[in-house]
């Protein structure tokens, strides 16, 4: 591949003890780097995850957030990948967003299809199995991939990220089915529950929808009526005063789509699960 730059630096990990490869691919002018754990060499059709930093923030962040999925890897043949945003930030959907990745309109779909490109090649992954988790802005990452590249994810997580609102949208939908779990937060100051403007002291964000109607949008894409099955996740505990309810659409041969409902949780991971292991087996499910 013409575009693919190997490169620069092999360093060890203190999370798994296996060896972390950083490389990059040359897109548009600029070098876009990522970061993944060396597979081992009998590895083949392993499934494969891309885990995305939110705005501002960095790729070792979450790698250390995602040490229980990086342990579990090497068991379940797994590749999981920490691609960097430009200058820590995505051009996702946000068409008010005034982060650097926005404003220079940077090619992430090249990057993304081109990394899919790559695993396929040096390390054989199947294609038909992968799947994105994002953080806030990686979230947001997240829903831009499945409503333009669907033929290439199979499902993703999105966490405290809800769709922005249709005036504040950038992409072309392309509005093809795909699975999706939700997980949001009902006291978060940052990505409204109930929609509004995303606030964040660096950067202009615009509005989001509310976290009910990105859940609806993505359940009516597939063809859902009526109301989702409920269960309780995960019950208040004494030194955390958050709750976890699960809404789940799902219907043989039909994409799932989740929601984790997080009652008094705030613009973080959700205490009491582990949501990269909760990914996970979501997209197992999807894959049968």
């Amino acid at each position: 591949m013409k575009n693919i730059i190997l490169v620069l630096s092999i360093f060890c990990s203190f999370f798994s003890k296996a060896q972390i490869i950083t490389d990059s691919l040359f897109i548009s002018g600029h070098y876009r780097l990522f970061h993944f754990n060396k597979p081992a060499q009998s590895s083949r059709n392993s499934s494969l995850i891309f885990i995305l930093h939110g705005t501002g923030g960095s790729f070792s962040n979450m790698m250390k957030a995602a040490v229980n999925l990086d342990i579990k890897s090497r068991k379940e043949n797994i590749l999981i990948v920490y691609p960097e945003g430009y200058k820590h930030t995505w051009n996702e959907c946000r068409k008010a967003a005034s982060t650097p990745a926005n404003l220079e309109n940077i090619d992430e779909n090249a990057f993304f299809s081109q990394m899919i490109d790559y695993f396929k090649i040096n390390y054989k992954v199947d294609e038909s199995r992968v799947f994105v988790i994002g953080i806030s802005g990686g979230g947001h990452m997240a829903y831009k991939l499945a409503m333009t590249m669907p033929e290439k994810i199979k499902a993703i997580t999105a966490i405290v990220a809800s769709l922005p609102t249709e005036d504040n949208m950038d992409c072309v939908d392309l509005k093809q089915p795909i699975s999706v779990m939700i997980v949001n937060s009902t006291s978060d100051p940052i990505n409204p529950y109930e929609g509004g403007e995303v606030k964040i002291s660096e950067f202009t964000l615009g509005s989001v929808r509310s976290t009910q109607q990105t859940f609806m949008y993505w359940a009516t894409l597939i063809g859902y009526t009526g109301n989702p099955s409920k269960e309780n996740v995960r019950q208040r505990h004494v030194n955390d005063s958050t709750t976890i309810e699960k809404y789940v659409y799902k219907q043989k041969n039909k994409p799932e789509v989740v929601l984790l409902k997080v009652i008094n949780g705030k613009h973080e991971f959700p205490k009491g699960i582990d949501v990269f292991l909760e990914s996970w087996n979501f997209f197992k499910r999807q894959s049968k």
